[in-house]
């Protein structure tokens, strides 16, 4: 059996236990290149003790949240039913993994599972993993995460919706008095679906493709319109597809920017949305 261990090689272990990158290399080169003893050894260590569950695919699932004192964390869970995700026990790691990420700040989702879990500092947080599939029976993933840090001049707001099934933040600057505006706007960006947060984020492409879109509409029209019907074709668009230009969902006559500049004048501070996610299961 060769030694080389290659990326091609490394990649099939992930796909059919669902182990780590770092874990796989070493499981592969510990075997000399040989797949079925590197599943083996993996198994044997409790790393990978569903190896066959894990090639199912884990569409379902939901999107916790846990803050502390100095972070935020997001992070979508994933199993192959939405059943198994009401479950106690996937539930209860869900929580926990929110919970380490606040507490660790890992820089990025492979450290995270290779490092010590602290509800049980003999187990990695992947080897917890491993032992929620054996007990439940289906393929869990951690599919992404988001750690925000809190600053003295930020107020992060969250919500969450259809338990967990839509999750949404929205992060104001200027201030930390402003968590239940900033909450208020994560539940207008549930509803709402902004695509970005402004005009200038809006990528040039997508910019183009719309002023297509209108001049097709327009033929025929004088060609000294044409501007400026485009420009206001754009502007109907920016109003629904930026966050910032949207009509806010608790009271249309004022769009999310002007309720943020609202309430800086109440406090007295300038304030601005600065940030903010929507994050759907399986999306």
């Amino acid at each position: 059996m060769t030694s080389v261990v290659t990326p091609n090689m490394i990649k099939e272990l992930r796909e059919r236990t669902g182990v780590g990158i770092g874990k796989c290399k070493e499981a592969l080169e510990e075997a000399k290149g040989d797949m079925d003893l590197a599943i083996a050894n993996l198994r044997k260590a409790g790393i990978a003790s569903a190896v066959k569950k894990e090639g199912r695919s884990a569409n379902e699932g939901m999107i916790a949240v846990f803050e502390n004192n100095d972070r935020v964390a997001i992070a979508e869970i994933n199993a192959e039913t939405d059943f198994v995700a009401k479950n106690d026990r996937f539930q209860t790691f869900m929580k926990d993994v929110v919970e380490e990420m606040a507490m660790t700040n890992p820089a990025s989702l492979e450290d995270f599972l290779n490092q010590k879990s602290s509800k049980d500092p003999s187990l990695t947080i992947d080897q917890l993993r491993a032992t929620v599939i054996q007990a439940i029976g289906e393929n869990i993933q951690i599919k992404r995460f988001l750690v925000l840090p809190k600053t003295a001049d930020q107020s992060i707001g969250t919500y969450s919706h259809l338990g967990g099934k839509i999750v949404t933040l929205a992060v104001i600057e200027g201030s930390n008095n402003q968590v239940a505006l900033a909450k208020d706007i994560a539940m207008h960006i549930a509803a709402a679906a902004p695509d970005y947060l402004s005009a200038d984020k809006v990528p040039e492409s997508i910019i183009a493709g719309e002023k297509d879109v209108a001049a097709g509409q327009m033929a025929g029209k004088p060609e000294n319109m044409l501007e400026k019907i485009i420009e206001g074709k754009l502007k109907a668009f920016y109003d629904q597809v930026c966050l910032v230009n949207q009509k806010y969902i608790k009271d249309d006559r004022l769009t999310v920017t002007e309720l943020v500049d609202q309430h800086g004048k109440q406090e007295g501070k300038p304030l601005k949305l600065v940030q903010f996610i929507r994050w759907v299961v399986g999306q």
